[in-house]
């Protein structure tokens, strides 16, 4: 699917053309190959770089070939599973217009589309830095979503309400967490090219927004590495925490096999039908006892004088 943009800063609504035009917006989704021969014919590009737009496997990155700047990026989206993940995203750069290609569906075109922040596609530059932006605030929105699944489970660890589901959801936020910061260390690398100069020519305020997406990149960075130690945090507390439980219950169960066996020893024996000591008496039967609990008594004793239980 390819659709064509054009907003002048004289016109204050975003208009979708039939044809391309210069300072247009080229937005291309899951282009078919008779798309990628159309765009490459059109556009005079090389299609190599449209072929690795499709790979859901590209990294972020920055091209130039003749007058035209292709960057490469990943953006964050939410999988029919639910699940988040990444996928590449190309913007080429250059004198007519700014193109974007993207295997799925991407959503900083809705963000822009419903958005009341004013732009001109005739402004390719600040179009590219909107782009940026729009993409590092879902960035920001997806790794707050899971700091704070991170802490309501936190939360539940310090009732010791932890269950199994929430170790397999560590998994999968981990590997999310890492799947962006793959994204977001070479997307930086790429920004600090463009404030070069030599690949998009950019004005001092366009730098700044550079600047700002730089900073907010390593904001998101960061909470990306504090999320990851705040796992591996809880994941060490519950294991602790279960293998102490897993102990005390060992040593309560150990105690009351010692507690249950030690009469039954005395049992056992006058139990025999061999001659023993006092078992004509008729007090045998309360010694036996007054014996057992005494034995009792003093392993209890010793039991928490130790502080084993």
């Amino acid at each position: 699917m390819i659709k064509y943009y054009y907003k002048s800063l004289r016109t204050d609504t975003l208009q979708e053309l039939e044809k391309p035009q210069r300072g247009t917006w080229v937005h291309a989704e899951a282009p078919s190959l008779d798309e990628i021969a159309d765009l490459t014919k059109r556009f005079k590009l090389e299609p190599g770089y449209l072929e690795d737009a499709l790979d859901e496997d590209e990294m972020p990155r920055l091209e130039r070939e003749n007058d035209q700047s292709y960057i490469f990026v990943r953006y964050p989206y939410r999988t029919a599973e639910g699940e988040m993940d990444t996928a590449p995203l190309l913007i080429m750069f250059d004198a007519e217009v700014v193109m974007t290609v993207s295997p799925f569906h991407l959503p900083a075109v809705d963000s822009m589309l419903r958005s009341r922040t004013a732009f001109a596609t005739t402004q390719r530059a600040k179009l590219m830095l909107l782009i940026l932006s729009h993409i590092s605030e879902q960035y920001e929105n997806s790794i707050g979503l899971t700091s704070r699944k991170i802490k309501g489970i936190r939360t539940r660890l310090r009732n010791q309400g932890i269950t199994n589901q929430d170790l397999i959801d560590f998994v999968q936020l981990e590997d999310e967490l890492n799947e962006f910061l793959a994204s977001l260390l070479p997307t930086n690398a790429t920004l600090r090219r463009l404030l070069v100069g030599r690949y998009i020519p950019l004005f001092d305020e366009d730098q700044d927004i550079v600047e700002d997406l730089l900073l907010n990149n390593e904001q998101s960075i960061e909470a990306i590495r504090s999320n990851l130690r705040s796992i591996s945090n809880i994941r060490d507390a519950y294991t602790a925490i279960s293998s102490n439980n897993l102990n005390r219950t060992i040593t309560v169960l150990t105690l009351a096999t010692i507690l249950v066996a030690l009469p039954n020893v005395f049992f056992g024996m006058y139990g025999m039908n061999v001659p023993l000591p006092f078992q004509q008496s008729d007090f045998a039967y309360p010694m036996i006892m007054l014996v057992n609990i005494l034995v009792i008594g003093i392993i209890v004793v010793y039991v928490r004088k130790k502080r084993i239980v």
